[in-house]
């Protein structure tokens, strides 16, 4: 009789994972950086407004609902490429963390040059969580962005 390959459970759990990443990983990076540019677009615009009452409701409602997609988005493939994310990756995420430290530089530049016209209470709050979500779901994205090349 022939050999009995037999794989365990946790080995087809990863080739199931993997194959989640491949198929599921691409399309998720690529929506999430499309909302992410579109949802950052609400706090520039808000922070060179002079008065937000002249505002529509929906800017608030619209805000807040991308804000939501975008966290939804963020957190799924947090979980979907998190456990695949390689020690290259992680490397690759450290470089893109030194290129995008320089933003607090360039932020603190914009308050020094333009701080009288720009309404910070508007903005910063958007800007802050959007860097933060940007930077702690950076290695996961990149995970997940590279599963288009598998």
């Amino acid at each position: 009789m022939g050999k009995i390959f037999y794989e365990s459970p946790s080995a087809a759990n990863v080739k199931n994972k993997s194959t989640r990443l491949t198929r599921w990983g691409p399309p998720l990076a690529l929506a999430a950086a499309v909302v992410f540019i579109v949802s950052s677009a609400f706090p520039v615009i808000a922070g060179l407004a002079r008065d937000m009452r002249t505002f529509s409701k929906w800017w608030g409602i619209l805000d807040v609902s991308i804000a939501f997609v975008l966290v939804i988005l963020a957190f799924a493939i947090m979980a979907l490429a998190t456990p695949s994310v390689s020690k290259e990756t992680e490397e690759m995420s450290y470089r893109i963390y030194r290129v995008l430290i320089h933003g607090i530089f360039v932020m603190l530049l914009v308050f020094f040059l333009f701080g009288n016209h720009i309404t910070w209470i508007n903005c910063i709050t958007g800007f802050a969580w959007r860097a933060w979500l940007l930077l702690y779901g950076l290695p996961a994205w990149l995970t997940a962005l590279k599963a288009l090349g598998r």
